[in-house]
């Protein structure tokens, strides 16, 4: 979780200057952000009672405002794709290559270790409470279950969504309720071209100053799980040298690191920093000792 936290945060800091735009960095974008952070935090201050978890929704409705009278919002588009768009069954015909059933399989297993560090920081977050192998169980299969049918029409596998763990970190809203009605929105924006062009007519500086502050509680939600395993020896060479490798090589990966492996790998680790922290610390696990601390110990006598 803290490394998906750090990776997000970078996408957080680029989205509040605007992107990779040609006016990436302006006064304008830097400014769209800060209105938009700021209008979360006062939100979130000054609000009493249920309105605080709004925090977030406010400063999107604040920003999104600021940027139509700063002329960032192009609506031109709005019914570019028609009023309806259904999805197509198997719109390509099925392939089967090895190398890309193992990364598939590979791709899946780092999905699985996402899945688990997002829920389990969502019940720490929103409940207070350790998760529940059924619950792990659950997440899992629904993650699995989505993947099969959204393979069914032509999309990718699906994950879960780290950036929720900071919204809910934040409001600490998990009503069952309250998700399906997200769940909803989203299935509209996918069917209703309209509705998600609206949604992606929002500047992306407006959704760096709304998002920067959750992913920071992405990084801080990753710290709070490493500390409730306690610091043992063992456990801070794994987090420690699994951290640094998977952000060192994420960001490396721009000039091109990994161009000596097959392209199956590069296809799975260039810019996947959870794929490559999920196989270093999973390695370390198996090798490094469980008893690190004792044998320290005695070393020291």
């Amino acid at each position: 979780m803290t490394a998906i936290g750090f990776s997000l945060f970078t996408v957080g800091t680029r989205s509040f200057g605007g992107g990779y735009a040609e006016d990436f960095g302006s006064a304008q974008n830097l400014l769209l952000g800060v209105i938009t952070l700021a209008a979360c935090l006062l939100w979130n201050t000054l609000a009493k009672g249920y309105l605080k978890q709004l925090s977030v929704l406010a400063g999107l409705a604040v920003g999104y405002v600021a940027a139509v009278f700063m002329g960032k919002v192009d609506l031109g588009t709005l019914m570019s794709g028609g009023l309806i768009a259904l999805p197509r069954f198997l719109p390509y015909a099925p392939e089967f290559h090895a190398g890309a059933i193992a990364s598939a399989c590979i791709i899946f297993l780092v999905s699985a270790a996402e899945t688990i560090g997002d829920t389990s920081a969502l019940v720490s977050g929103g409940l207070d409470r350790e998760i529940t192998s059924g619950e792990i169980s659950g997440s899992l299969a629904c993650d699995g279950y989505a993947s099969a049918i959204a393979a069914l029409f032509g999309c990718p596998p699906v994950t879960s969504f780290s950036q929720n763990v900071g919204l809910v970190a934040m409001t600490k809203v998990v009503n069952r309720f309250t998700i399906m009605t997200g769940a909803v929105c989203m299935l509209l924006a996918g069917l209703l071209p309209p509705v998600g062009n609206f949604f992606a007519s929002l500047p992306e500086s407006v959704l760096g100053g709304c998002t920067i502050m959750m992913f920071g509680s992405i990084v801080i939600s990753g710290m709070q799980m490493i500390a409730n395993c306690g610091f043992s020896q063992r456990n801070v060479t794994i987090a420690s040298l699994s951290l640094a490798i998977g952000i060192g090589f994420t960001a490396a990966s721009e000039a091109d690191i990994w161009n000596i492996f097959p392209e199956t790998v590069r296809s799975v680790f260039s810019s996947n920093v959870v794929a490559v922290v999920f196989v270093v610390s999973i390695i370390l696990s198996l090798v490094l000792p469980k008893d690190m601390d004792i044998k320290k110990a005695a070393a020291e006598d």
